[in-house]
């Protein structure tokens, strides 16, 4: 796996930047960490700041069409950029670029509340069970790591959100050794406010 991860580097050169995990899963957090770093984010502003994200969503709209996206090739232009790709699109990134992927974790119960909690203030219902959404992510997490370790188009590394939002120094510092190092880890920990964590498991 290390040559041919090699060899793609040498094949298709610099990587482009993931920020991925199921939603509500701090994803926007480590955006705006990379983007206090230094990195250019990949985004068209169109998702605006609300209440469930006070200071942002750091999205590109043409992310969620990528299953039936014909002409991927404008991914391209995000290589040594940072760009948010939900954990469910991650197989639908075109092969012809490497990524370096940082993968959010959260507790699923500290998920389906955060979401829940989203869709009463959007004035939308779920009626699946949370046993039911429970077991859909993880057979779901379970493919997406099988993916990340056997497809040589990916490495990536997991953060914790709790961790992020407890000790927001040393999960930054793992980020910028994971990016190459150089990114300034003081302002990456800057931004991460802990008054957001509004939903702890139990």
């Amino acid at each position: 796996m290390v040559l041919k991860r090699f060899y793609r580097r040498l094949r298709y050169g610099t990587p482009v930047v993931v920020v991925s995990g199921l939603p509500r899963s701090g994803t926007s957090m480590a955006m705006k960490m990379l983007e206090a770093g230094g990195l250019q984010v990949v985004t068209d502003h169109e998702r605006t700041a609300d209440e469930d994200n006070p200071k942002g969503y750091l999205e590109d709209e043409r992310v969620k069409d990528l299953a039936e996206m014909d002409d991927k090739s404008w991914i391209r232009d995000a290589r040594g950029r940072a760009i948010k790709v939900i954990s469910f699109l991650l197989k639908d990134l075109p092969r012809d670029n490497n990524y370096k992927v940082i993968f959010m974790r959260r507790d699923l119960e500290e998920v389906l509340a955060s979401q829940k909690k989203m869709l009463e203030r959007r004035g939308e219902g779920d009626e699946t069970s949370d046993d039911r959404m429970t077991d859909a992510y993880r057979d779901h997490l379970w493919r997406v790591n099988w993916l990340l370790k056997n497809d040589p188009a990916f490495e990536a590394i997991d953060v914790q959100y709790r961790d992020v939002l407890e000790e927001p120094g040393p999960q930054a510092r793992r980020i910028a050794a994971f990016l190459g190092g150089g990114l300034p880890v003081e302002r990456m920990t800057a931004v991460v406010d802990e008054s957001l964590y509004r939903n702890r498991a139990s």
